[in-house]
């Protein structure tokens, strides 16, 4: 795909995959002066994801102290999506920065970057089926809830979750690490791509992003639609609106995935185009869907936002126990 858009691209080398995220560089022949429009694009990036990454973890904090949420499954599987949104936007962060510097890595600490970066992309959306799966469970077998959402088995699923998101990446990179004999020394720009060293690589990426979001958007749906078969009392309407919202963080989450057809769409049609709206792009399709996702859920759960507002003034007065649903 990359030979495919540098010959769309005049003197644009190389491209930029980064966990289904797409960027370029002037040539490396010469450095880009960095003006002063991509400083400030840069500062703004750069803000936005420090200030949001501050927000999460100020939540995660706020329901990391309360006992009762440690043990409750549905804020377990919160907590863990607040921490991966906060990686991924660390790192995707990081790695648009040094893309826009012209900075190369070492193809090791690349690999793990990448690792951690891609691992963390498709944490969210397996998660969020989880957390409806959680709900489903609550609404349609009550009786049964407490057995089968314990800590134990939460934790267990956040483990199994881990897995599946990196499980594609560790495999690239023993691979690459088995056939590259430069894997500790050479230095490149890092992006994805640039690990693929065999065809087969990128199209096993592409089969577990596709089978991911099927099956994602399956559960999703799914369980709203049982939810809704199953009762009409209050707690269930509340139920069913949480999976609503759940599938709405689902739209957030996965709009990174239209980054790089819009990336490609205007690199074909202008340079100049692309240039001027490469910025605009990354920061509406992957940096804000990924800042407002895990808080709106956050500043929606009655048990959560007091506690969090609690913790983000500072203060120190007790919080009444918020209603759960």
């Amino acid at each position: 795909m990359c030979n495919i858009l540098l010959k769309s691209l005049n003197n644009a080398l190389p491209c930029f995959i980064l966990t289904n995220t797409l960027f370029y560089i002037d040539n490396g022949s010469t450095l880009r002066t960095i003006d002063f429009m991509t400083t400030i694009k840069s500062s703004v990036v750069l803000s936005t994801a420090l200030f949001f990454i501050s927000l999460n973890l100020v939540m995660f904090l706020a329901m990391w102290s309360k006992p009762s949420f440690r043990e409750t499954s549905r804020y377990l599987l919160f907590g863990q999506m607040l921490l991966s949104d906060s990686i991924h936007l660390g790192f995707t962060t990081l790695l648009y920065s040094c893309s826009m510097a012209n900075i190369t890595f070492i193809k090791v600490l690349c690999s793990m970057i990448v690792l951690v970066s891609g691992t963390t992309f498709r944490i969210s959306p397996l998660t969020l089926a989880v957390m409806c799966l959680e709900r489903y469970v609550a609404i349609c077998f009550p009786l049964r809830h407490v057995d089968i959402a314990t800590p134990r088995r939460t934790s267990m699923a956040i483990a199994v979750v881990w897995f599946l998101g990196s499980v594609n990446y560790v495999i690239d990179i023993i691979f690459l690490a088995a056939t590259d004999a430069h894997f500790l020394t050479k230095t490149i720009y890092c992006t994805q791509e640039r690990l693929f060293l065999a065809k087969w690589q990128f199209d096993v990426f592409q089969v577990f992003n596709g089978v991911f979001l099927v099956a994602v958007g399956i559960t999703v749906i799914g369980t709203y639609t049982g939810i809704m078969m199953a009762a009409r009392s209050i707690k269930a309407k509340k139920a069913s609106t949480t999976v609503l919202l759940h599938l709405a963080q689902l739209g957030l989450c996965l709009s990174s995935f239209l980054f790089s057809s819009i990336e490609r769409a205007l690199s074909t049609i202008s340079s100049a185009l692309f240039i001027h709206l490469r910025y605009l792009n990354f920061f509406l399709l992957v940096l804000v869907p990924r800042c407002l996702s895990p808080l709106i859920y956050g500043l929606r759960d009655e048990g959560v936002r007091p506690l969090f507002l609690c913790y983000l003034r500072c203060g120190r007065w007790r919080i009444k126990p918020g209603t759960r649903h």
